[in-house]
């Protein structure tokens, strides 16, 4: 007889990460319209950009009545103790109701347990779970004592998933998750997953790189079948990441390692149409791919410079329309830089709505410096011209006006006073 595989409860409102090939948490790449491409394209998950949880924290929860999405905001405070009355206000983080429903992973920055839980539940009613980073590199997460640098600090790590399972998953039924990189040992990674599959959240997904590599370097799967059936010992789901390049190969590499899904990160960000699958018609070209993406990002307001940074790596960079992209300043360059004219209408709408295209301050100043200069009537001061001109008047005035050759004064001496001009002698 066949033994039961071990499952833990997958709470009402979470999901189970088995059998999934998800969109992996990137910062700028996981933004709201690459998420709801990657979904578009088959997706069966999306991760949203590591948050910090001081960065979610104090936010006010709105509905943005002209896209529909909800967003969490914070009014520009710039260091004061009370916001200027002209502040304006940032989108921190953004989610489509409808399209996400069910499908959004919030993946936080912490290094708190209060204060992980404390963000958490701003957020948890409205995604379907909550993960915990422990395995980015990079030093605005580690210099933090967040992502990677947790892999140091298991008994941290620990607390942390604990604080999120006793608090977030009874309160609004979703589970956790974490997020790992492999350790340099076998040895070390094992009592690491031991520790973390023991803490009651429902799965974990391990990057097959250590902190110190980087993407470019090849990813390390030696330790992922033990990975795998350490989470399976307890009942856990364990998803792959680092290397996949699409989602075919992302479902063929879990069952080779024994995994139960996979993460796509690079892949997703340079073509999000990785997530079709072969059957469907595998990757789309670029260009095709790009046009679904402007349009996606102008429909929620995306921020011109997240839009303008994810198309730079959607768009080869050795196209014309690379060059298009990188100068533009506003939507409407950017369509005309892509060719697409059935979107410029929208963008114009856009473009104004945000003052992009729009000249600066420092801009306009010069511009109606400029202008009024044009306007000014030039005032010649050479008699001769103005006689020519048929101002007889003015010239008589200018040369009674003008002194003898005798009576000028000659080159000053140089001074140290650098308020006192030296007059030029006429030759």
């Amino acid at each position: 007889m066949t033994e039961a595989v071990k499952k833990v409860p997958i709470p009402a409102k979470g999901v189970d990460y088995r059998g999934k090939v998800v969109l992996a948490p990137m910062v700028r790449s996981g933004e709201l319209p690459s998420r709801l491409l990657a979904l578009k394209y088959g997706a069966d998950l999306v991760w949203g950009p590591e948050t910090i949880d001081r960065a979610i924290i104090g936010t006010t929860r709105t509905v943005n009545e002209q896209t529909g999405c909800i967003e969490w905001c914070r009014i520009q405070s710039h260091g004061l103790k009370e916001p200027p009355p002209d502040a304006k206000t940032s989108v921190i983080y953004a989610m489509d109701p409808v399209k996400e429903d069910r499908k959004l992973v919030f993946q936080m920055g912490t290094a708190d347990p209060e204060r992980a839980v404390q963000a958490a539940r701003l957020i948890a009613g409205d995604v379907a779970g909550i993960d915990v980073n422990a395995g980015c590199p990079k030093p605005f997460s580690t210099s933090g004592g967040m992502g990677a640098a947790l892999l140091r600090t298991p008994d941290k790590l620990v607390a942390i998933l604990e604080a999120l399972v006793q608090n977030i998953t009874p309160e609004y039924d979703i589970g956790i998750s974490v997020k790992i990189r492999i350790l340099e040992t076998a040895a070390e990674t094992e009592a690491l997953v031991r520790r973390l599959v023991a803490t009651g959240i429902t799965g974990l997904t391990v990057h097959c790189r250590t902190t110190p590599m980087r993407p470019r370097e090849r990813a390390i799967r030696g330790q992922l079948r033990m990975v795998a059936e350490l989470c399976h010992e307890a009942g856990i789901a364990c998803l792959m990441n680092g290397d996949v390049e699409s989602k075919d190969e992302g479902l063929r590499l879990a069952a080779e390692f024994g995994a139960d899904g996979a993460m796509i990160a690079t892949a997703a960000e340079t073509n999000p149409s990785c997530f079709r699958p072969a059957a469907d018609g595998g990757l789309l070209p670029w260009r095709e791919v790009v046009g679904e993406y402007v349009e996606t990002a102008m429909a929620v307001h995306n921020k011109f410079g997240n839009t303008k940074y994810l198309l730079a790596q959607m768009v080869p960079g050795k196209e014309a329309a690379h060059k298009a992209v990188t100068a533009a300043r506003s939507y409407v360059g950017v369509c005309e830089g892509l060719g697409l004219p059935h979107l410029t209408d929208r963008a114009r709408v856009l473009d104004e709505l945000r003052g992009l295209g729009q000249p600066s301050a420092k801009q306009k100043k010069q511009q109606q410096q400029q202008q009024q200069a044009a306007r000014r009537p030039a005032q010649s001061t050479n008699a001769t011209a103005l006689a020519a001109g048929g101002q007889m008047g003015q010239a008589r005035a200018l040369s009674k006006n003008k002194k003898a050759l005798s009576d000028r004064q000659q080159p000053a001496a140089p001074t140290s006073d650098p308020d006192k001009t030296p007059v030029a002698s006429v030759a």
